[in-house]
């Protein structure tokens, strides 16, 4: 007799439950309709992705090709010709004028006509041959200081080479002293490509969850159905649960749909497990769905939703690694940086595209997205629950 109340009790829950699922699941259907139906948002569902995507893998790149390089030779020897000819062999420096003045390498540096200037002083080849030192001037145009620097490691490393297979075997030796060889682990060929298609992941996950969620709690409320939803048998959380599950799945589908093409297209290699990429996915998208939640809380208008997310999204792209090492910040930003989840995504992203990383180097940076996910959803929740 005493177990009667129980079960009924256990019944009427298994019931409630299954109306609650029942409610989410048409709010999920309604929103997704309403996406789809909505040309602006469908476009930022279909096109961004691809977009993004193309721009960062064909635009976006630190690496350098055909660089204009001007040659002044004062040697004229069969040194100095092997010299420039070893400078464009790989594709790096292409040669865009010559001349025997000096002055004339330091005018068209300054009307940026060429980035790199080659001078070759008088006496390359004779000194080369004596393993006296040979000397060689390299000028860069510094304005743009990411391709200055790339420009001269790979000056850097022709000389040398250069040096090594010119010089008498005596000479090259003592000069030398060590026998350096150098070779890069994860991405032998520092293909910059590497490096920045798979962060696309995450600020593509990122712009919908925060755009899309923003876009259509703050349009609801514009044209007036939030409030007939609140008097609806709806309850909150279950209100919250249909507004973010449709973007979550379409957060899913561009992450899909962008490592699909990096592998496939760009040639990215993919060294770790999908499924760990799908779970800090999975756990990247509570923050970036409640950011967006967050974002409609202070929005009265479509139009400051939008702008709000933009103002949302540029610190957290610059303070996340994305172009710019974080080692390379002050510390207290690399600080503030871990509040970031951004942050703690990109490096789970790149380490198990490029180093195939498993859950037990990566653990740190799961748990914080775990935290903060968790953290910036109920807090964007609840004030959702007031504000509504």
């Amino acid at each position: 007799m005493s177990a009667a109340p129980g079960l009924r009790r256990a019944a009427d829950r298994r019931a409630d439950w299954g109306a609650s699922l029942e409610r989410i699941r048409e709010m999920v259907r309604k929103e997704l309709r309403q996406i789809f139906r909505d040309p602006r948002l469908a476009r930022v569902v279909l096109v961004a992705p691809i977009f993004q995507l193309l721009a960062f893998g064909y635009a976006v790149s630190t690496d350098i090709r055909d660089t204009p390089t001007f040659v002044v030779d004062h040697d004229h020897t069969r040194a100095s010709r092997d010299l420039v000819a070893a400078f464009v062999a790989p594709g790096y420096f292409k040669v865009s004028g010559r001349s025997e003045r000096s002055a004339d390498l330091v005018d068209v540096l300054n009307h940026g006509r060429a980035v790199v200037g080659l001078e070759i002083p008088v006496g390359f080849e004779r000194d080369l041959r004596r393993g006296s030192g040979a000397r060689v001037q390299v000028l860069l145009d510094g304005t743009n200081s990411n391709t200055a620097l790339v420009a001269q490691g790979y000056a850097e490393r022709i000389v040398a080479a250069f040096g090594a297979a010119a010089a008498p075997a005596g000479a090259a030796g003592a000069a030398a002293g060590v026998d350096l060889r150098e070779r890069a682990w994860f991405n032998p060929a520092l293909a910059s490509r590497n490096y920045n298609v798979p962060a696309v992941v995450g600020s593509l996950v990122l712009l919908v969850c925060l755009l899309l969620t923003s876009l259509a709690v703050v349009r609801e409320r514009e044209i007036g159905t939030l409030e007939q939803l609140q008097v609806s048998p709806l309850r909150a959380w279950e209100l919250v649960a249909g507004k973010t599950i449709p973007f979550a799945l379409i957060g899913l589908a561009d992450m899909f749909t962008v490592t699909g093409m990096a592998v496939l297209w760009f040639r990215i290699p993919l060294v770790g497990s999908l499924p760990l990429l799908l779970l800090a996915t999975v756990l990247f998208l509570l923050s970036g769905l409640g950011l967006g939640l967050l974002v409609s809380t202070f929005s009265m208008t479509q139009q400051e939703a939008f702008l709000s997310t933009f103002l949302v999204m540029m610190p957290t792209m610059l303070l996340s690694g994305f172009m710019f090492p974080v080692s390379s910040m002050p510390k207290l930003f690399q600080w503030i940086t871990l509040l970031n989840p951004l942050r703690h995504y990109l490096k789970i992203v790149r380490s198990v595209f490029l180093k195939g990383s498993g859950l037990d180097a990566l653990w740190p940076e799961y748990a914080g997205l775990l935290a903060l996910g968790s953290a910036v959803l109920v807090i964007a929740a609840v004030r959702f629950r007031r504000s509504a």
